[in-house]
């Protein structure tokens, strides 16, 4: 049973980077196929749900830094209450 923490995008010029946090009951070592495959399916989730949320309006501003550049915080509910309100 794996379970997604949190989920960092991180634009950069020419690429994407993907931050994973999760916490795993399993025994995968770091190198091998099946913790890719995992943490694959976790992004590919991850991602699924947030864009659920953000199209049905469930995105809450909760913070921004202040600065000329700004950084907003977008809240998201959790993919098991975005599954119970689709339903």
């Amino acid at each position: 049973m794996t379970d997604l923490k949190r989920l960092v995008l991180e634009y950069r010029t020419g690429e994407l980077v993907v931050r994973v946090l999760y916490r795993s009951e399993g025994e995968a070592n770091p190198g091998t196929k099946a913790r890719q495959r995992e943490v694959s399916e976790l992004v590919r989730t991850g991602l699924q749900d947030a864009l659920r949320a953000l199209k049905g309006g469930d995105a809450t501003v909760c913070g921004t830094s202040g600065f000329t550049t700004r950084e907003d915080i977008l809240s998201l509910p959790r993919s098991d209450e975005v599954r119970k309100a689709a339903s």
